[in-house]
């Protein structure tokens, strides 16, 4: 028996005992996991500034407050979510108790990205928790220290044998997805997730993939260029342009390139220094297999702003690119890195036809000061979520669904929608062994008078309101009442 067999199995076990299902064990484990966050934070920081070279203040900013605020959230709204949810009932059922009973999935495996390691791995673990799960973490390999704090630091906080965290390399990986789960919630790119969908198809597991794409990014003429590019900027460049959702590229007019150009150097003047290489706050590439796949994207398109690097150190200045052509390079996959690409249109149709070409994305920004632009790109195409006048922000907003469509993934996650992904939605009907005479219209011999009573009870009484349906339910007691005297006698 493998490694990764031995802890799901235990994980599995530890489920069937039930202890992870009562609300107040639940609320433990997840006051638990934010301890974690104020007792080590240091440790935290240290394995992620060597992965990523990031600032303590962005840590903070971009990965454990979103934890912290979700799992807040979460307790103080877990009663609620779990409770039975009373739904709309006919005529038939008025005297039955109807409702939907939220109950957990299973044994569920989370395989975390690198890139946002804690916010992407403990967001999923949170709606697991809350939902009354077990769940094998499994954190992703790349970010090497991220990974060994993680796994020393979960099972001092969080129930070890319920929520075990598994670490290593694609064989560890590939010897989980031979496991069965109840669900696998998967953060990463379009290739692996295909990969993942398939292993889970093996035993009809459903799925969670967050991909990604190439986010576009159209900024009308109609705007305030100077905020539109402040704002670009910050979504572009934040973690050296290794963001799910960060702009992919620039949609414009032709004769605002320049323009463009000229207020994005001066933003990352503003958020970086003249040397970016120096500055805290921007971030390197995660390793020299992404550094070198980022710099081929160069080969065919024109530097405008930054092109600077340094292998050796995975630097890569904020760069930005002019008059870049749909065939070039930089077009073909998600960047992932910090080129911003310029890609002129005549206008908002041509911006419109352009991105309905490619796949679906995961995110979809607007700049313009007309709600008509706005409203006619949001309802001309589609993506997984869609921003005007601003990069990225609505990731932090737990009331809004956070997942891809198409090519960009699959359900969603965050504050409530992450407890409904991870919990089975069971409907539920509790009826009397009483009013017999009520079901006479179902039961044979089958007659127009039955077929007409059915039809009127499901097709007419829905325009009702609720005193008219309940004179309707009066009557139709006292129908039932009386067929049934006659079935007696």
């Amino acid at each position: 028996m493998s490694r990764e067999q031995q802890m799901v199995a235990r994980a599995r076990k530890a489920f069937n005992t039930g202890r992870s299902k009562p609300l107040e064990y639940r609320i433990i484990q997840l006051k638990n996991l934010k301890r974690l966050f104020y007792e080590k934070q240091k440790m935290i920081s240290d394995a992620i500034k060597k992965d990523l070279n990031k600032s303590e203040e962005v840590i903070q900013l971009h990965e454990t407050l979103g934890i912290e605020s979700e799992i807040d959230l979460t307790i103080k709204k877990l009663k609620d979510w779990a409770a039975p949810r009373p739904v709309e009932k006919n005529l038939l059922i008025m005297s039955d108790t109807v409702y939907v009973q939220p109950e957990p999935l299973g044994v569920v495996l989370i395989i975390g990205a690198w890139n946002y390691p804690w916010a992407v791995t403990i967001g999923p673990l949170i709606g697991a928790i809350a939902a009354g799960n077990a769940a094998v973490v499994k954190p992703s390999e790349v970010c090497v220290h991220t990974a060994k704090v993680m796994e020393d630091l979960l099972p001092l906080y969080i129930d070890k044998e319920l929520y075990p965290v598994v670490t290593g390399g694609v064989p560890e990986t590939q010897e989980l997805l031979r496991q069965r789960f109840d669900h696998i919630f998967y953060t990463g790119n379009s290739m692996v997730g295909k990969l993942i969908m398939e292993a889970a198809a093996k035993n009809l597991t459903p799925v969670t993939l967050e991909l990604g794409g190439k986010s576009p990014c159209y900024i009308d003429k109609n705007s305030d260029i100077t905020i539109a590019c402040r704002r670009t900027a910050w979504g572009k460049y934040t973690n050296c342009g290794q963001t799910c959702i960060a702009p992919d590229y620039i949609l414009c007019e032709p004769g605002m390139q320049d323009r463009i150009i000229e207020e994005i150097k001066k933003a990352i003047k503003e958020f970086y220094t003249d040397s970016p290489k120096t500055c805290t706050d921007y971030g390197r590439i995660i390793n020299q297999r992404h550094f070198k796949r980022i710099m081929n994207m160069l080969e065919d398109s024109t530097v405008a702003v930054g092109g600077e690097n340094d292998e050796a150190n995975c630097y890569i200045a904020p760069t930005v690119l002019r008059d870049v052509k749909p065939e070039a390079k930089v077009m073909q996959e998600e960047i992932f890195g910090p080129l911003l690409p310029i890609i002129t249109v005549s206008g908002v149709d041509e911006a419109i036809k352009f991105i309905n070409k490619g796949e679906k994305p995961l995110a979809l920004y607007v700049f313009s000061s007309d709600n008509k632009v706005i409203d006619r790109i949001r309802d001309e195409t589609s993506s997984g979520g869609f921003v005007a006048n601003d990069c990225l922000i609505h990731y932090s907003i737990s009331s809004l669904p956070f997942g891809g469509v198409g090519n960009s993934g699959m359900g969603c996650y965050h504050g409530k929608y992450s407890f409904d992904q991870l919990s089975h939605l069971r409907g539920c009907l509790i009826k009397k062994l009483n009013m017999e005479g009520v079901n006479n219209v179902r039961y044979p011999p089958h007659t127009p008078k039955k077929l007409s009573w059915v039809r009127f009870i499901l097709l007419k009484s829905s325009g009702l309101g609720w005193m008219g349906r309940m004179v309707m339910l009066a009557m139709l007691v006292v129908v039932a009442a009386v067929a049934l005297q006659r079935y007696l006698h």
